[in-house]
Order: C-alpha cells, then structure tokens, then sequence
C-alpha cells in the first residue's frame, strides 16, 4: 500500500511540476537564450537617451526600475476562502510567480475586519520576471483594456515612483473569462531609482508606457 501510494504521489507530483513549468514558461523563456526584449531596450538604448536627456555625467547616475508590486485587494476573502485561492492562482498566472497572502494589521469595524484577516494577495517582481511582466503590460494587457487611450502620466508619488489601478484582471490574457469566479482589481506600483517624477516619467515613456497625451484626453480614456 506503501508503495502504491508513494507512487500515486510521484505521478502528481511529477503531474503539478509540468503544470507548474507550463505556466512559468512564458516568463522564463528570454532568460534562457538571451535578457528580456525590455532588458535590452534598456540597456542598448534608453539609458544613452536618459544620460543626455537629464544631463548626468555617468551612465550610474541613469534612473532605472527596481521592482514591481502588484497587490489584489480582497474585501470578501474573509466570508469566502475560494475566493481567496482563486485569486492567489490568477496572480500567480499573471506575475509568473508565487503570490504572498496578506492580512489586515489591525481592526477596522467599519469594514468588519479584525486584525490577522486575510485581505488581499501580493507578489514583488525583479529582475528578468520584472522586465517580462512590464513587457506583457505595455504590449498585449493595456491594449485590451476597452477604449484605451493611455493611462494617467500624474500618477507618481513624488520620487519617481508609478502607481496604475488596474479595474478587471481579465485584461491579462492568461486570464480565461469562463473559468472566474469574480471580477478583480489589481494595483501595480513601479518602483524606480529616479530622484524626481519627471525623471521616472521619461524612464517609463523611454520604454514604451503609453501614457495619456492631451489628444488622446480629447477622445475619452479609459484607463
């Protein structure tokens, strides 16, 4: 009996590591043969344009990005569990990494949530996942957002840092619209190394962000 159930585990062990795979692969796949399309912009391209644009004497003066967070709040995780996976497997399909669950950090009556609650799932991207993840962004998900004309170029903090509300997750094609349970917001936060917003606006337009224009503004946007 042992055996056979050692062996049963093996088979969907071996059965969870190929879906695993199935579903990194297409973040992994530059990393074998060569850097992220953007990694190379970056460094072929942009960071010249960024030395000259801003005057810096040294190409380790150039802003670069550091990380990517991306949090999906969960206000009914608590009164539904499934809810809860759902949302840590579709982060997960979406980022190409393992997503953390988060929990509220004290009590707020107003919202019925006491502190430990599960609230949301999170996932902190660098290096090659980053520069993929920001790829699958700028060129398949915010396209697909309905009547896209560009997105906010207001939304920095102060410290070059970019912040861009995502309304539904299905934008991301490895969503499949049949297979939710409920319609999902993200959150993503570009963290740069830029000293000011106006040189984190030119790192992030330098590769490829579509930011909004007055133009565009003309015709009504969406995101």
């Amino acid at each position: 009996m042992a055996k056979g159930a050692d062996k049963q585990q093996g088979k969907g062990g071996q059965k969870a590591s190929k879906n695993a795979s199935a579903q990194a692969e297409p973040f992994q796949k530059y990393t074998r043969e060569a850097p992220p399309r953007l990694k190379r912009r970056y460094d072929e391209e942009v960071r010249a344009k960024l030395k000259d644009e801003f005057g810096f004497s040294s190409v380790m003066q150039v802003p670069k990005i550091e990380k990517i967070t991306i949090n999906m709040g969960l206000g009914r995780a608590n009164q539904n569990p499934k809810i809860l996976e759902s949302a840590v497997e579709e982060l997960r399909a979406i980022s190409g990494q393992a997503p953390v669950v988060t929990a509220a950090r004290r009590d707020i009556a107003t919202f019925k949530l006491r502190r430990g609650h599960k609230i949301g799932v999170m996932v902190t991207l660098r290096r090659e996942r980053m520069w993929e993840f920001l790829d699958r962004l700028i060129s398949v998900a915010l396209p697909r957002v309905r009547d896209f004309r560009g997105i906010s170029p207001k939304a920095f903090d102060g410290r070059g840092n970019y912040s861009l509300g995502v309304r539904e997750q299905i934008i991301f094609p490895e969503i499949e619209y049949d297979k939710i349970d409920s319609v999902k917001g993200l959150n993503i936060t570009i963290v740069t190394s830029a000293k000011s917003d106006e040189e984190g606006r030119a790192l992030l337009r330098h590769m490829g962000m579509p930011f909004r224009t007055p133009s565009s503004a003309a015709q009504g946007v969406a995101a």
